[in-house]
């Protein structure tokens, strides 16, 4: 192989590909990004068998082929290299990268020994702006858990019934669930790893641009431009997350989000300290009163609010709380009670497309 290509083009290809290299690999190939010529372009692939990424790049081929490259090193190696073209050629399994008065050689491994990503036949498939995607996976994949004796719950659901798309994940302390549109008449019902998700997130741009997304027996893959994300599906029976969300409420507030989540923040600072992150909220006609207290002091925190229904006394692992109204956008939030022993549901006040459902805490009678 032989071929031209601008160093920061190549740079930020091997950034991409890079997301899907596991550091916890046992096969020493999956190290390694493969780099091929196809269609008139460079493609960098990387895999850990569970996520897989794939990018291409345009460059000046002279000679076509193929190698497997370490990825730390090589990816180290091309972002110290001035922004220049840079001449890569290939002899059987050594790789040389010349740039401007800069030169080296790495031993790889032949192109023919990496596992080739899935083939996944373009059927079942649909669009969603990235915006909308973006927004979707951020607002939902920090509640999946990372217990890996319970392997469905470490990834997301996604539902797709009468055009809506439903992504729901919990953790078995609380529950994140978001609704988008999206222009498909398919029923799904998948689930997703979460570090795919996380991945992904990374790669997509900060536009509006669509999102191609095919789903297949056992996989998944993301279509972004240039680049193709493939996971891996979960197996086995997600919970049935609508029987947990109850419609009626013995108490609703509504809050200023942002004077909400300083004094959560505040109140854990020390809540922290006790290493139980318990925040204890009581809830009176006009106005939230959050306190947590440790060994070293308490801090006592009131929030104005709107209240209709009982009071209630009720506590919070401050991180789980604090996560949920993080995840929203909107000027103020609904937060809907049934008593201090049932979940609370939060929501921002200008839609429905958001849920965060939060187990409270129990609180010892000396602690109320």
């Amino acid at each position: 192989m032989r071929i031209e290509v601008n160093q920061s083009i190549l740079a930020e290809a091997i950034n991409i590909v890079q997301k899907g290299i596991s550091p916890r690999t046992t096969l020493q190939i999956l190290d390694g990004i493969l780099l091929e010529t196809v269609d008139n372009g460079l493609k960098l692939t990387a895999t850990d068998l569970e996520i897989g990424i794939e990018t291409h790049v345009d460059c000046n081929i002279y000679q076509e082929g193929g190698i497997v490259v370490n990825s730390r090193i090589f990816g180290d190696m091309i972002k110290k290299l001035p922004n220049s073209t840079i001449h890569i050629t290939v002899e059987e399994s050594n790789i040389n990268v010349k740039c401007k008065g800069s030169e080296f050689n790495i031993l790889g491994s032949q192109a023919s020994e990496y596992p080739q990503l899935p083939n996944i036949v373009d059927e079942n498939s649909f669009t969603v702006p990235g915006d909308l995607l973006r927004s979707a996976i951020s607002q939902t994949v920090f509640a999946t858990t990372q217990d890996e004796t319970r392997p469905i719950l470490t990834g997301v659901l996604l539902e797709i019934a009468d055009n809506i798309a439903s992504f729901v994940a919990l953790d078995g302390y609380r529950l994140a669930l978001r609704m988008i549109s999206v222009d498909s008449d398919q029923d799904i019902k998948i689930v997703v790893p979460g570090r795919a998700l996380n991945e992904l997130n990374k790669i997509i741009g900060s536009g509006d641009e669509e999102i191609g997304i095919t789903v297949a027996p056992g996989h998944i893959m993301f279509n972004i431009g240039q680049t193709l994300v493939f996971s891996r599906l979960l197996e086995g029976q997600f919970l049935n997350y609508k029987d947990i969300i109850r419609k009626e409420h013995g108490a609703n507030v509504l809050v200023n989000r942002q004077d909400l989540q300083s004094s959560l923040e505040r109140a854990s600072l020390l809540a922290r300290e006790e290493k139980a992150n318990l925040v204890k909220l009581n809830l009176v006609e006009d106005r939230i009163v959050i306190r947590s207290n440790s060994e070293i002091g308490d801090i006592n925190e009131e929030v104005p609010s709107k209240h209709e229904g009982e009071e209630t006394d009720i506590a919070f692992n401050s991180k789980y709380i604090i996560d949920g109204i993080r995840a929203m956008d909107s000027e103020d939030v609904e937060l809907h009670f049934m008593g201090s022993l049932n979940p609370c549901i939060i929501k921002p006040s200008n839609n429905d497309n958001y849920t965060y459902l939060l187990l409270p805490v129990r609180l010892a009678q000396d602690d109320r």
